[in-house]
């Protein structure tokens, strides 16, 4: 399927599906502080976009406008055709169809991994809870984990969590998948494995938009590097080009920062 470029979007990547997410001028301030300029993006579906750029940058704050956990000043974001709801129903529906995967775990320490995984399927989705169970399974099988499912969160490791974590996001079917900095609380030896469910999510199909500082997993799974500096997307495109060849003087900047010579 050939992808279709909305007006005034960024480019999607060839080949892959028509838009998942697609934000237009968007725009955002935290007092003074214009913490996102102007957002031109467009996400397809399968896509898998990395999103990259120094602390301060705004990755964190776009990312977390696809679900409205922070409010625009000015543009627009559309997730699936549909504009982004401003409160009630229609944005609780809404954020059941896009999986968000924080830098801290979130789980609910007084319930059982299991529990943790079957409750937005009960409670969101009305699904019966033997239905959850067992789809919960499977879902921490895919991410290795199911031997802990009647632990709790306190008796797993980081990176153990974080893959419950992933596990309790596709639990609601969702159409996207954002994940903001899921590594970084992590010791480093627990990184990797919470990658590798990452990488094989990609190789599923999952809609992914990633922000990370792992330029490993951006290598091997993103389909597109977005780099952001102060606010604004500086510039895009495949992985290979992005770090053999970037075309701005602020993306060479910070990758001779953060890559090994």
């Amino acid at each position: 399927m050939t992808s279709i470029k909305p007006e005034g979007t960024g480019p999607l990547t060839p080949g892959i599906g028509e838009p998942v997410v697609v934000l237009k001028d968007v725009n955002k301030h935290f007092g003074e502080l214009h913490v996102l300029r102007d957002i031109n993006l467009s996400v397809a579906k399968g896509e898998v976009v990395v999103v990259l750029g120094p602390s301060g940058s705004g990755k964190s704050t776009l990312i977390r406008t696809i679900n409205r956990l922070e409010t625009i000043d000015s543009g627009s974001i559309a997730v699936d055709g549909k504009q982004l709801p401003s409160e009630g129903k229609e944005l609780a529906q809404l954020r059941a169809e896009v999986g968000m995967v924080f830098q801290s775990f979130n789980l609910f320490a007084h319930r059982s991994i299991l529990e943790n995984v079957t409750l937005g399927p009960i409670k969101v989705r009305k699904a019966g809870k033997a239905d959850a169970e067992t789809q919960a399974m499977k879902l921490l099988k895919r991410v290795g984990v199911a031997d802990q499912a009647k632990k709790y969160p306190a008796q797993l490791s980081g990176g153990q969590q974080q893959r419950v974590a992933i596990a309790r996001a596709l639990a609601m079917n969702p159409k996207v998948m954002l994940f903001d900095e899921p590594t970084s609380a992590l010791d480093p030896e627990m990184v990797q494995e919470v990658l590798d469910v990452m990488i094989n999510l990609a190789g599923q199909g999952m809609t992914m938009i990633v922000v990370t500082h792992e330029m490993g997993f951006a290598r091997k799974a993103a389909n597109r590097v977005v780099f952001m500096s102060e606010g604004q997307i500086v510039e895009e495109g495949d992985p290979k080009t992005f770090f053999t060849a970037p075309k701005s003087d602020r993306a060479r900047d910070f990758l001779s920062k953060i890559l090994p010579h």
